[in-house]
């Protein structure tokens, strides 16, 4: 599988922003599905994941109520809608799957948040 993130950009703080990711192949089938975030000087961090088996959506605190993950399985395309973007939102975000068969990661796109 194969992700290519793209739609980040640069954006005012209470504004929103929506960057995808497509695959490949199919993500239908993926165990885990979703993105992460690394801002300048500190590790990456999971913001959102959808996991198969249970079904269950999972948000980092920071995030909850202003992000929600998404995906089209006919598209083979997931999305993460970011709304009331502040400035410490400002990150590389990176796509991420797991299937029976390994881990995948997206190239990364940066999402920038002026104050």
């Amino acid at each position: 599988v194969q992700l290519q993130a793209y739609g980040g950009g640069l954006v005012q703080a209470g504004e929103s922003l929506r960057v995808s990711c497509a695959g490949s192949g199919s993500i239908s089938g993926a165990l885990v599905r979703g993105w992460y975030r690394q801002a300048p000087g500190k590790q990456r961090e999971l913001v959102a994941d959808w996991v198969g088996p249970t079904g269950r959506t999972t948000y980092a605190d920071s995030v909850k109520g202003r992000f929600t993950l998404s995906s089209d399985n006919t598209k083979k395309t997931m999305y993460l809608q970011m709304n009331n973007l502040k400035p410490e939102d400002t990150a590389v975000y990176y796509c991420h799957v797991r299937t029976f068969n390994g881990a995948y990661w997206g190239q990364g796109t940066l999402v920038t948040v002026s104050s």
